[in-house]
Order: structure tokens, then C-alpha cells, then sequence
């Protein structure tokens, strides 16, 4: 993509959206238990939590990057997110906030759905009790094809007939239409192909039905908002039948537990001193265990206590670290660290390594990725990259394609990455040759 990617949260209003956003990013965006307390979109960094190249080299303590941190080899690399007003049925036709919402989501490549797991809120974000959270997840895959269906409907007479004189193929016609989404044709060929994949053969556009088209927006959708699960307000006790109704019903939908909540009280008590948290991990130490902690209150031990319990012992983590790596990863998006040198890693003056690292999509050429990096960077020879290194697992999952020496690397393009292992940790060094240099600049 040639910008940097933006993931939407999405969900109908008391899901825990905000929350989720404040987890992230500490962005204080307004929390409320009542419908439409976001109004207007949210935005603001979240950092995505992956390993570093240095941890490779035995070189944490030289690693100072230009933008997020690094800490004991665990990098965090900033991502965009957005957080849109609550979304409830009916929105397509402007019911509620719908169109604001709508118009705010198709900025966005990928999705996270929360999904208030604990049945407590209705599908309007009411207080209630025993709702099922399927239904949630069903409407709102409906109410964003019912817009973008909606939006190709009304012109479609129109479409067809400029689609006929111009003797256009169906991908430049649909990528007319589709544009105002962010879309692009190749993204717009890989749906097409999907639907023919599915239904054996597409039929001239022409000769399209209402079915055809709702096959084909489908399938933009799955393109275009590639969606992740967050089940959130997973420590209520009626989350554990909810949750198991969702994975069976969903089970090629990527989907993480979280609790919102209970990350956000952490990260503050952390921010000021009472306990030590490790971020995606189940570790909590009090003073009880470090005394360099400030101590805490009978009343906070509680509920630390509490919070062990019902959600790191029993899940590990609160979740939030995960959503975020699982958004990425549908994105097969990979870590690129450009260095100046690729002896001692370092980015120029100094001896911090692997200053700078960007997010790109595995599989584009290595030009592409160079124009990329460089057009946010002064023309001066001194800020141009030496080379581009390319970050993969230390131990390699069997689905992934890793790159740790130039036989292995295909030529002019980062290695490929299988959606649910991106995370890598190597680095490719190739020779020093004329042609090598051309890409880079």
C-alpha cells in the first residue's frame, strides 16, 4: 500500500471501542456507558509489539529507534488506528450515526469488530441481559456490504451502459466505482476471481443480478475490510458460552479475548508506579514482590488479585497486544529496517542500530519499497538508505518463507509471509552491485 495503514475499530456503541483505542494508545478518548459517546472519529497511534532485528545481533543496548521504543529486543512500531462512532442496524439507510460512520470506515485497510461478548448490551448499545453477540457480528458485516451495495445500485443502469460502449473489462468498471473506498485493481481482480473461484464462472457484468452483485461486494468486502474478532469484557461470567457460540459459528474469522478494561487500569497503575507490567504477557509484580514499587491499597491488591484470576492466569494476557498483531498479520504486512550501514547496522552518525522500521507488504519489489521509504525523506543522498533489512521469526513457522541468505531471496522482492506468521527476524545482505543500488534509490 503506498501509504501507511489505517485499522479501523468498529462495532456498535458500548462495545468497548474507545476503551480498546485508549488500551492501545493511550489516546484518552471519552469512555461512556451509553450510546453515541464517540462522535467524532478517533485517531491516534497505537504501537505493534513484534521482534526486534537487534535482539538477532546481540545489540539491545545500541537499538534507539527514531520512532517508538525498543526494550530488551521487543520493538514497538507505530500504527495508525481509528476509532468511528458506534454503529447500530439500519445505519446504511442513515439510522443512528450510519453514514458518519460509513463515510469515516472506508479510509480504513483493515478492521477490528469488537464484540461485547458479555451479553449485557443490546445491538443499540442498551443496557440488557442475555443478549446474543452473534447477531452483532452479522449485522454489521450486513449494514457495510448494504452501503456499498446500495452506493453501486443506484447507478448501476448507468454503469452498465458506460461499461458496454466503452468495451471496459469488469475490474476497470468496478474499479470506477470502487475507488472511493481506497481501492485498487489488483485488489479488485482478486475479488472477481474469488466469486468465479466460488460459483465455477462469472457471467458478463451485463448480464448481472441483484445475486451477482451481492456475490461480488462480498467479496470486495473480504478484499477490502479484512476483519478481526476482538471478544471483549471476556472476565463477565456469562462471556465463556458467548464466546464458544462465536468460534464455532466463525471459525475461518481471526478472533482474540480481550478485556479492554482491565489493560487500560494496568498500563496506569504501571504509568504511576504500583506495579511492574509486562505488555501481552500474564506478569504483574506488586510491591509485595519488588520493593521499589509504590504500594498499593487493600482495595487495589483486590482487584489486582481479581484481574489475575479471571484473565491473565486464565488467558495469558489481556489481549490487546494480540488484536493488534492479528490486524497486521491480515495485512501480511512485515518489518523493514533500512540501515546506512549493513556491517554495524547503524543509520548514519553514531552507533544506534536499526533506527528506523517500516511496515510494507510482503512480496513488493524491493524498488517499490525503496520510492516508499524515500518520498517522506529529504532528496540528500546523506538520508538515503544503504540497504533494506528484512526482519523474520528466529525459529521459522513451516507456512512461512523466511530469507536468510541470497540464494534463498527471490530477486527484486521481500520474502513472503503466510497471514499468520509475519513477524520475521533476518536480515538479507545483498552484494554491493550497480543494479542493487539503482533500486534503492
Amino acid at each position: 500500500m503506498a501509504r501507511d495503514p489505517l485499522i479501523g475499530i468498529v462495532g456498535k456503541p458500548s462495545s468497548g471501542k474507545s476503551t480498546l483505542l485508549n488500551s492501545l494508545t493511550d489516546a484518552n478518548a471519552a469512555v461512556g456507558a451509553f450510546p453515541f459517546c464517540t462522535i467524532d472519529p478517533n485517531r491516534a497511534t497505537g504501537y505493534l509489539q513484534l521482534p526486534c532485528a537487534c535482539s538477532r545481533f546481540g545489540l539491545e543496548s545500541q537499538c534507539k529507534p527514531n520512532y517508538g521504543w525498543c526494550v530488551s529486543g521487543k520493538r514497538h512500531v507505530p500504527v495508525m488506528l481509528l476509532d468511528v462512532a458506534g454503529l447500530v442496524p439500519g445505519a446504511h439507510s442513515g439510522r443512528g450515526l450510519g453514514n458518519k460512520f460509513l463515510d469515516d470506515l472506508r479510509h480504513a485497510d483493515a478492521l477490528i469488530h469488537v464484540v461485547d461478548v458479555s451479553g449485557t448490551t443490546d445491538s443499540e448499545g442498551k443496557n440488557t441481559r442475555g443478549y446474543d453477540p452473534l447477531y452483532d457480528i452479522e449485522w454489521l458485516q450486513d449494514e457495510i456490504r448494504l452501503w456499498i451495495e446500495g452506493n453501486l445500485k443506484k447507478r448501476w443502469g448507468s454503469i452498465v451502459r458506460r461499461h458496454t460502449a466503452t468495451k471496459s473489462s469488469p475490474v476497470d468498471t468496478l474499479q470506477a466505482q470502487f475507488g472511493g473506498y481506497g481501492s485498487q485493481v489488483p485488489m479488485v481482480q482478486r475479488a472477481l476471481d474469488r466469486v468465479a473461484s466460488e460459483q465455477g464462472n462469472l457471467p458478463p457484468l451485463e448480464q448481472w443480478d441483484d445475486e451477482w452483485i451481492t456475490r461480488v461486494v462480498r467479496s470486495f468486502m473480504a478484499e477490502k475490510f479484512p476483519t478481526v474478532l476482538a471478544l471483549n469484557k471476556i472476565d463477565h461470567p456469562d462471556a465463556d458460552k458467548n464466546v464458544s457460540k462465536i468460534l464455532l459459528r466463525h471459525p475461518g474469522t481471526p478472533c482474540v479475548l480481550t478485556s479492554a478494561v482491565t489493560e487500560v487500569f494496568l498500563r496506569k497503575l504501571k504509568k504511576q508506579g504500583f506495579v511492574q507490567y509486562d505488555e501481552g504477557t500474564e506478569f504483574v509484580d506488586t510491591a509485595e514482590d519488588d520493593p521499589k514499587l509504590r504500594p498499593l491499597d487493600e482495595r487495589a491488591l483486590e482487584r489486582i488479585e481479581r484481574v489475575r484470576d479471571l484473565v491473565l492466569y486464565r488467558f495469558g494476557s489481556t489481549g490487546v497486544v494480540q488484536v493488534l498483531q492479528a490486524s497486521v498479520a491480515l495485512l501480511k504486512l512485515v518489518p523493514v529496517y533500512t540501515v546506512r550501514n549493513i556491517h554495524s547496522y547503524t543509520g548514519g552518525s553514531g552507533t544506534a542500530v536499526f533506527r528506523d522500521c517500516f511496515l510494507v507488504k510482503s512480496g513488493t519489489p524491493v524498488g517499490q519499497v525503496a520510492r516508499h521509504i524515500l518520498a517522506g525523506r529529504s532528496p540528500s543522498p546523506r538520508s538515503r538508505p544503504a540497504a533494506a533489512c528484512v526482519s523474520a521469526r528466529t525459529q521459522p513457522s513451516p507456512r512461512a518463507t523466511t530469507t536468510s541468505s541470497p540464494s534463498s531471496w527471490r530477486p527484486g522482492r521481500l520474502p513472503q509471509a503466510h497471514p499468520a506468521s509475519p513477524m520475521y527476524h533476518s536480515v538479507y545482505k545483498p552484494p554491493l552491485t550497480k543494479q542493487r543500488a539503482e533500486l534503492l534509490v
